[in-house]
């Protein structure tokens, strides 16, 4: 299914705004743990290339064949700290990625993902272009960038149609798989049970079916029809959950699973918080068994 194929319509229309790229992305770069003698004389200037040179690569680049629309872009936030660096240009440090959706006939815009990578290592020379191939493997950086703009379209994609982000998992997960040869840590299952490979791992498994197919209920069903039938969007969104403590039960806490309610527990609170007090009841019992870190929120609903 194409994503906001109602809008697609719009582009056939005389005056249409202009098609553009798909990702919307921001790079952010904190060096403030990088010890002075670990700096070259010059490291701001190559800290401010690298910056941008990472966000051209992810913004000038065409990832699918599909027409977006300016506000159709994708939003996806990488906040990297580093934490080490080598005169010979060896980065070590860990990114917060962020994958946002805007909600239909809002300016909310909703969490898709909110991820940890505790292995953002990589190497960078200034002036050096970013080369990337999907057949090879060419870069740490390169892979690390094109696998999480892969999987910023797997889960738009998923949240706009039921599984519609199957080729941009195998995309990310072909990244994956490219890059475990290049040595670096997060690309293999020998890595920690919160690492890149077991996220993509996840969504390649079908046990996670119901996982995806909740995302397109949730997204598209019940958060893009809120403001006209709330009371039916909560039904949905509480029948997803449902769906969620069977794949629970069948793959506890997987990372998958943990990095949705780190992205979803506040704006499940808010949602539920409006609602009936049965709804209230229904969803406090099962987002504090599926989330159980955050039961002192969620208690609230019942108080």
């Amino acid at each position: 299914m194409k994503r906001f194929f109602f809008l697609l319509i719009l582009t056939l229309i005389p005056g249409a705004a202009a098609l553009a790229q798909e990702l919307n992305c921001t790079i952010s770069l904190r060096t403030d743990q990088i010890k002075v003698n670990q700096q070259s004389n010059n490291a701001q200037q190559i800290y401010s290339e690298l910056q941008r040179a990472m966000a051209d690569f992810v913004n000038g680049r065409r990832w699918t064949n599909d027409q977006f629309r300016q506000e159709e872009k994708i939003r996806l936030d990488i906040s990297i700290n580093l934490q080490k660096a080598t005169a010979d240009g060896n980065y070590d440090g860990q990114a917060m990625i962020q994958i946002n959706r805007p909600v239909f006939g809002t300016n909310y815009e909703t969490v898709l993902l909110k991820f940890v990578d505790r292995s953002f290592s990589f190497q960078y020379q200034p002036n050096n272009p970013l080369n990337f191939n999907e057949n090879t493997f060419t870069n740490n950086l390169t892979s690390l960038l094109a696998y999480y703009s892969y999987l910023a379209l797997a889960l738009d994609y998923d949240s706009f149609g039921r599984r519609g982000g199957d080729v941009w998992i195998q995309r990310a997960y072909n990244v994956a798989n490219l890059a475990s040869s290049g040595g670096s840590a997060g690309w293999d299952s020998r890595a920690d049970q919160r690492s890149r490979y077991w996220l993509i791992d996840d969504l390649q498994n079908q046990q996670m079916v119901p996982f995806r197919e909740g995302l397109y209920t949730y997204h598209r069903l019940a958060l893009d029809t809120m403001l006209d039938q709330p009371d039916q969007s909560r039904k949905q969104i509480l029948a997803v959950l449902n769906d969620l403590r069977g794949v629970n039960q069948q793959k506890p806490a997987t990372l998958l699973l943990n990095s949705f309610f780190d992205a979803k527990s506040e704006e499940l609170y808010q949602i539920f918080s409006k609602g009936m007090p049965a709804d209230k009841s229904q969803a406090y019992q099962l987002l504090s068994q599926l989330d159980p870190t955050k039961a002192d929120l969620y208690r609230r609903l019942v108080r």
